[in-house]
Parts: C-alpha cells; sequence; structure tokens
C-alpha cells in the first residue's frame, strides 16, 4: 500500500507533544533503573500482547507478506532487544571510572563518565520491517532514560495506525507517542528541536532530515542503507555462497538495508553460480505468485521501479534471467505487487541497477580479474552500509576487509551482523552516522558526562603554580608533564 492518503499531523500538535514530553522529562528528575525497567517491560507487552494482530496488518500493509517473516525478523527482533535492555541496563547505567594524566590522580581528583538522559528523542522509522525499525531503537532509548516520539512509515498505514492505539494503552503520551502522517509530517517532525533525532530511510531523504536537524544543532542518527556488495573468492564453496546469498535476498522480497546487492566473483564461477542460485531460489519458492511465503513488494511504484531496472538493463544489453519456477503470469495480478526473482549477468556501470539500492529481488552478477579489481570496484563508489566476504582464503580475507570501509561485515554469509544486540550496527558516510543496538545504542543516545572531582581542602591549582602569579614551580610541573 502506498499510504498517501495518510492524514497529516500538524507541526504545532508535535510541538505540543514535545514540550509535554520535555517538561515531564525535567520534572522527573533523575530516571530510575525500575522506572527504565518497567518503560521496557511495557514495550514487550505491547509487543507480545499485539504480535498476531501485528502479523496480520503488516501482511495487508504489504499485499501480502509472510507470517513466518514477521515472526522471525519482526517480532523475535524486537522482542531480543528489548529483553537484552531488560537485563542489562543496571550495568550500562552505571558510571565508569576514568584514570586521570599524572599528577592529577595523585593529588586527590577522582573522575568519571556518568550516562545521562539525552532527554526526548523523535524517531522516524521505515517501512519495511515496522515493528523492528521500531521497537529495537525504542529498547536502547527507554533503557538510556530518555521520553520517545514515533513517526512510522505511511507506506504502513494500517501498521502505523495500530501502533497509536497500542502505545497509549501502555504509556502515557509523555513518555512515549506516535504521530502520524506522510512527507508533510515527517518534514515538520525533523524541524523540531528534539534532544536526539533518529531516521531510518534513504541516503537522499536522510540528507533532507539532516538539513532540517542542524537547524536546531540537534544530534541525529541516520541508518541510510546503500549497495552492500557481496566479494566471493576462490576458494569458496558456490552452492553454500548461493543458499546463504538466495536466503537473505529474498527474504522479505529483498526489501533489506543489509541485502546483499550485488555480487562480485571470477568470470569462470558465474555461470556455475548462476546456475545454482537459479535451483536454490526454485527449491525455496516452486512457486512465488500463488505462495504466502513469498512477500510482496510494499507499493505498486516500488514494483515499477524495480520492473524499471530490468527493463533499462535489457535496453543497454544485459542477459536478464527471471527466475520464475511455476511460469505463473505475475503481469495478471491486481494488489498482490508481487515481482519474482531475477539475476542480471554482467551488468554495466551505466545502468540504473548498478546505481541506486535495489530493495528488491533482483541481483547483479559481476565478475572480477583480481582481488585487487574487486576492492578497488567497491571503493569507488559510496561507502557501503554491509560487505559480505565468501572464502576460506584468511589472506584474501584481511585484503577485502582491511582495504574497504563498510558499516558492518559478515564472512561467509549475509546480513547476520545486523541481528547481533552486542555488535554495533550503523553505516559510515553515505550509509549512515552513529549506530545503535544494545549497549552502543545505550551510549548512543545517552549523554555520556565527564564528572570530575576535585578535593575541597587541596587546591590543586596551588600545587601545580596555576595560580598567579607564576613562578618556576609551574615551569618545572610542565617540563615534567612534556617529556
Amino acid at each position: 500500500m502506498d499510504g498517501m492518503h495518510q492524514l497529516e499531523t500538524p507541526a504545532e500538535d508535535i510541538a505540543d507533544i514535545l514540550a509535554r514530553q520535555r517538561a515531564a522529562y525535567l520534572a522527573e528528575g533523575e530516571v530510575s533503573l525500575a522506572t527504565r525497567k518497567d518503560r521496557l517491560s511495557r514495550a514487550l507487552k505491547c509487543l507480545m500482547d499485539n504480535k498476531d494482530e501485528f502479523i496480520r496488518l503488516i501482511s495487508d500493509d504489504f499485499g501480502n507478506r509472510s507470517s513466518d517473516t514477521t515472526l522471525f525478523a519482526d517480532i523475535g527482533g524486537s522482542a531480543g532487544a528489548l529483553k537484552e535492555a531488560i537485563k542489562h541496563v543496571g550495568k550500562w547505567m552505571k558510571p565508569e571510572k576514568r584514570s586521570l594524566q599524572f599528577p592529577l590522580g595523585l593529588l586527590g581528583a577522582k573522575a568519571q563518565v556518568v550516562p545521562q538522559p539525552k532527554g526526548v528523542v523523535g524517531l522516524i522509522t521505515p517501512w519495511n520491517f515496522p515493528l523492528t525499525m521500531v521497537f529495537v531503537p525504542l529498547a536502547q532509548m527507554l533503557a538510556a532514560g530518555n521520553r520517545v516520539v514515533i513517526k512510522p512509515s505511511e507506506h504502513t498505514p494500517l501498521t502505523s495506525a495500530f501502533f497509536v492505539r497500542v502505545f497509549k494503552e501502555h504509556f502515557d503520551e509523555t513518555e512515549v507517542a506516535v504521530v502520524n502522517g506522510a512527507v508533510e509530517t515527517s518534514q515538520s517532525f525533523a524541524h523540531q528541536p528534539w534532544d536526539h533525532l533518529m531516521f531510518t530511510g534513504a541516503p537522499v531523504v536522510g540528507k533532507l532530515i539532516m538539513r532540517a536537524a542542524s537547524e536546531n544543532l540537534t544530534p541525529v542518527t541516520l541508518e541510510l542503507g546503500g549497495k552492500s556488495p557481496v566479494i566471493v573468492g576462490e576458494s569458496a564453496d558456490l552452492d553454500m555462497v548461493a543458499e546463504r546469498v538466495a536466503t537473505m535476498k529474498l527474504m522479505n522480497a529483498g526489501q533489506i538495508c543489509l541485502a546483499p546487492d550485488y555480487i562480485n566473483l571470477k568470470k569462470h564461477q558465474r555461470d556455475d553460480f548462476v546456475d545454482s542460485y537459479t535451483k536454490t531460489v526454485s527449491k525455496m519458492y516452486p512457486s512465488m505468485l500463488s505462495n504466502d511465503q513469498y512477500t510482496s513488494i510494499i507499493s505498486a511504484r516500488h514494483r515499477e521501479r524495480l520492473e524499471g531496472y530490468l527493463d533499462d538493463a535489457r535496453e543497454k544489453g544485459a542477459d536478464v534471467r527471471v527466475i520464475n519456477p511455476a511460469d505463473e503470469d505475475f503481469s495478471g495480478q491486481n494488489q498482490g505487487n508481487k515481482l519474482p526473482a531475477a539475476v542480471i549477468l554482467d551488468p554495466t556501470d551505466d545502468m540504473k541497477v548498478m546505481q541506486e539500492e535495489i530493495f528488491g529481488p533482483i541481483l547483479p552478477v559481476r565478475t572480477y580479474e583480481s582481488t585487487e579489481d574487486a576492492v578497488s570496484y567497491v571503493n569507488d563508489r559510496e561507502r557501503p552500509l554491509a560487505l559480505y566476504y565468501f572464502g576460506n582464503d584468511e589472506a584474501e580475507q584481511h585484503q577485502v576487509l582491511s582495504r574497504t570501509t563498510s558499516g558492518g561485515v559478515t564472512v561467509n554469509d549475509v546480513l547476520w551482523h545486523g541481528g547481533h544486540e552486542t555488535l554495533p550496527f550503523g553505516g559510515v558516510g553515505n550509509s549512515g552516522i552513529g549506530a545503535y543496538h544494545g549497549y552502543d545504542g545505550f551510549r548512543e543516545f545517552s549523554h555520556m558526562k565527564p564528572v570530575l572531582k576535585h578535593p575541597a581542602k587541596t587546591s590543586i591549582g596551588r600545587l601545580l603554580g596555576v595560580v598567579p602569579p607564576y613562578t618556576d614551580k609551574l615551569r618545572k610541573n610542565v617540563e615534567r608533564m612534556t617529556k
């Protein structure tokens, strides 16, 4: 569903919620461990008490979405993040002791870094994983002691409307609130003076969000995606590569920011890989149009965009192979917006499919002469959210990982590094700013405030000779410090 007819939330309404949340935050003072755990537990209850309804609504929003995909990627991933925060928030909250430079530590000074809530956080989420993109960052935001206003995607209007009801049942609006709307609401939302703003979506929109946030010097976390490459070494098992790439390339019909975008392998490997990939996809999805486990593209507009990539590649001479095991007539569907899997052999850089993040079940297959060629190809483009290497050659693996920069890496598989709450998740450059998940998310949404305590009875300034008039005491101390 396109969700373009959703009513907009006026800017003054968003500003009013922000003002009331900030007033409540300031009145509350220190946010206790018990309060944080209570809010996290209520968020978990929002999820688990309504999981069946969420599964149904998300499928309706997509046209069809596998209930197993939602259960695994949205329900499971969200619950894991909330439970991780509940379990560890007490440890995360503890001040960190820091050592001091000589001789301050010997003179009675003590230092620590104290995590402090930022205050009121704005959260703009995408449509591809409607629950995960809300509950995972929310887990770390609440653990950090913040209050949160959520703006879910207009492309999943049924799910987004349900969020309003669910959160109202478990939270006062000054703790967690939801505002809905489309482009105008997103623009108004981004221009508010949040204490922190997080956005997940396309880089082109991320630039607009950052520009709006800059008017208030609002710190941002941007998760932006991009073209995440797969580099296959000669030592890799091609059947293993085919299965693992197909699993995540076709989950959610490829509508995953971490999905493998294109694959690079040696020329002599190409045909064997394509043959294995085609057989693997056919085995996973013997039918697609009539298969409830094969997810729809979110809207007609996005389906047409993907079909345009295929048409553009054909027009420019590419070998485009559609994988349609049951020979189904996808042109006859109405609102389903399903798109069969496809591979594009030897794509050229002037093709749209190699210029934009695909976000669909299309896999370009490139070949390279040497590992250096593959590395150079990646480095000549914007830094990706993820990079994937397959192979058992440790030297080659080191070359690929040390010579490229990406948000994260999974070796001999794809996407899985993003599923661990113990690993920071985020991009670099065009693929994002900042990182979240687990403790790293707690730090992202906290102000890590340094607190230095000097002894009341001892003047460290006088001991070091910093109090005027200056004498040789100061100069000798500086000499000791600079030796």
